[in-house]
C-alpha cells in the first residue's frame, strides 16, 4: 500500500481557541491513525546534515526550511491513495486547530 509523510504545522495561537470538545476530538483521531499503523511523533528541534561531497561531514542546528507556522509534528501513514490519505488526517490537530497539514506521497527509488 502507498506511504505518505504527513508534516502538520500549528501553534497555540490557532490550538487554544479551538473548543476543547474539537480538540479532543482531534487527539483520538491522532490516536486512531496510530492503532493503524501510522507511525507518528511530536517535532523536537532539527539540525541540518550536510557531506558535500563526501568530504567531511557538516551539522548546523535549526531548521532548513522556513513556514508560517512551526512544525508540530510528523507522522508516515498508509492509505490506498491521496484521497483517502486527505481523509485519513483531515480530522488530526493541526488540521482542525487552525493549523495545516500537509502530505507528501512517499515514492519508492527506482
Amino acid at each position: 500500500m502507498p506511504k505518505f509523510v504527513t508534516i502538520g504545522y500549528g501553534e497555540r495561537a490557532g490550538y487554544d481557541p479551538t473548543p476543547a470538545a474539537i480538540r479532543d476530538a482531534a487527539h483520538a483521531e491522532d490516536a486512531r491513525l496510530v492503532t493503524q499503523g501510522a507511525v507518528t511523533g511530536i517535532a523536537g528541534a532539527p539540525v541540518q546534515v550536510r557531506n558535500p561531497e563526501a568530504a567531511g561531514v557538516e551539522v548546523t542546528s535549526g531548521a532548513f526550511m522556513t513556514s508560517a507556522m512551526p512544525v508540530a509534528g510528523f507522522s508516515v501513514i498508509e492509505a490506498p491513495n491521496l484521497d483517502a490519505a486527505i481523509a485519513m488526517v483531515a480530522g488530526v490537530p493541526c488540521a482542525v486547530a487552525h493549523g495545516v497539514v500537509e502530505i507528501w506521497p512517499l515514492n519508492e527509488p527506482a
